[in-house]
């Protein structure tokens, strides 16, 4: 038993050793020193797809997109190089906020909503609102035709605040810019109201879709930086101010085809855009071209669930022994601990943890976020097991144990414990195996691991069948072993009974 908490409590150990000497990227970071650290952190939700940033159909590991492009330009230009921070689209300015990165680019709209929150630079985009209907549609042509219907957007959207206002609208809300245009593409909703670069590449292509009328309404995309840097917000403004006399942000959005009328107010100069075919690659490409990331997920996986398996274990071994064997208050602790965990859901714990402790001043990176949220969840489902396993074992060998000298300790250790352990063995395997699938639930709080790899890859391909086989493989290939090692120990733990 004592081997076991050893090679336990040293793969913990090590686990928060490697993370927590890595570079944290949660610190607040100004314009020094960002050029003192050598990279411009910038915040971003590659699962939201073209234009604005999404892996390279010819390289997935590589990200491409017009915000991409920015970025580095403006990188370029502090005397760093730019470096992405994978975040969930709703979450980046929480995520800005808590110091996870240096500044958010992604298709973040001006309003006064955010600029309570932060500080916004001078725009780069000027976008408008595009609605989309199926082919067959003549019904909706406007706005005021949406009564009634059913229309998807994006949360946090000015699509969304238009929707709302309007009224009698049934609006649903999507996590990603790609599933409202398939929703709509086979008839679960009526229409898809978002900005006209999102409709331009997922709209516009679909032959079963097309634009409602002209796009209407006018905003801004702009830098979001934390408030107290305005330092590097200046810097900022006064690099787009460059590359807008040059020519060069000009040049971007050619490349990119998002090239409009409405650009006229930030340019003055109009050229031919060449457009990008990269969607259409990036559904050829073959299947096998998108492993390195999805394996390079699968291993962030696998190492998130064995530490936070590994403090599941330790935890709930010490919630069952203080619940079974203290005395008030701590014995009542350790069973409302357990009571919590179990009785609330495992997301709202993780959310709690990653952007409800910054309020009261503890920040968590993303990992210590998933490895503490999943561990101490587990963790109480683990000292139920331990009980179970415990009160299994008759009570006169604990009286044996005593009556031959022993402390109550020296009989937990030496002749309790280790049947227990024996018994709810082939149950915490399982919990194991359970544990790898919630382990995708992270992907809320920043952590590209697997299931985050795969909707980020799916969003900007639209192979969302082919690249889900191949990550229910994985995670099948993961957890079968373990299924198999549960069967065996069941089966021993059998042979040893009879």
């Amino acid at each position: 038993m004592r081997r076991y908490l050893r090679i336990i409590s040293l793969l913990l150990g090590l686990g928060l050793l490697l993370y927590w000497a890595a570079p944290s990227q949660s610190k607040p970071a100004a314009l020094d020193a960002i050029k003192k650290r050598g990279y411009l952190l910038w915040g971003s939700d590659a699962e939201g797809g073209a234009p604005y940033i999404f892996p390279d159909p010819k390289d997935p590991s590589k990200l491409i997109g017009f915000e991409v492009d920015i970025a580095d330009l403006i990188a370029r230009e502090l005397g760093v190089t730019a470096k992405q921070s994978q975040n969930a689209w709703d979450s980046l300015v929480p995520g800005l906020q808590r110091g996870d990165y240096d500044i958010a680019m992604n298709g973040i709209e001006i309003t006064p909503q955010r600029e309570q929150e932060v500080l916004f630079s001078m725009p780069y985009y000027i976008y408008t609102e595009q609605l989309v209907v199926r082919k067959e549609n003549t019904v909706i042509q406007t706005m005021d035709d949406l009564k009634g219907k059913k229309v998807g957007t994006l949360s946090g959207t000015v699509a969304q605040d238009i929707l709302t206002k309007l009224g009698g609208v049934d609006v649903r809300i999507y996590p990603g810019q790609v599933q409202p245009y398939e929703d709509l593409a086979i008839g679960r909703i009526d229409a898809v109201l978002l900005d006209l670069p999102i409709a331009a590449y997922y709209g516009k292509p679909n032959p079963k879709l097309k634009y409602a009328g002209t796009p209407m309404g006018e905003g801004f995309y702009a830098i979001a930086v934390r408030k107290g840097d305005a330092d590097l917000r200046k810097a900022i403004n006064e690099i787009l101010a460059k590359l807008l006399k040059s020519g060069e942000l000009k040049k971007i959005y050619e490349k990119w085809d998002l090239w409009n009328e409405a650009q006229e107010k930030l340019y003055k100069n109009i050229k031919d855009s060449s457009g990008y075919s990269g969607l259409e690659e990036s559904k050829k490409a073959p299947v096998y071209t998108f492993f390195p990331m999805l394996l390079k997920g699968a291993g962030l996986t696998i190492f998130i669930s064995a530490t936070a398996m590994a403090l599941a274990i330790t935890l709930g071994l010490f919630l069952t022994v203080v619940r079974l064997y203290s005395r008030a208050p701590f014995s009542n602790i350790a069973t409302a601990y357990i009571e919590v965990y179990r009785g609330t859901p495992l997301l709202i714990q993780l959310y709690i943890l990653y952007y409800g402790l910054p309020n009261i001043g503890i920040s968590l990176s993303p990992f210590v976020a998933a490895f503490l949220g999943l561990g101490m969840n587990y963790a109480a489902y683990e000292a139920e097991l331990y009980r179970a396993g415990i009160s299994a074992i008759p009570k006169g060998q604990m009286e044996a144990a005593l009556s031959l000298g022993m402390t109550q300790r020296m009989a937990l250790q030496r002749v309790v414990l280790p049947q227990a352990f024996r018994i709810a063995l082939p149950g915490v395997t399982n919990d194991f195996i359970a544990l790898f699938k919630d382990s995708s639930l992270v992907s809320i709080i920043a952590m590209v691991e697997l299931t985050k790899t795969y909707t980020i890859l799916a969003a900007s391909t639209l192979r969302f069948f082919e690249l889900g086989l191949v990550v229910a493989l994985l995670y099948f290939a993961m957890s079968y072993p373990l299924s198999l090692f549960a069967r065996s120990l069941e089966e021993k733990l059998k042979g040893k009974r009879r």
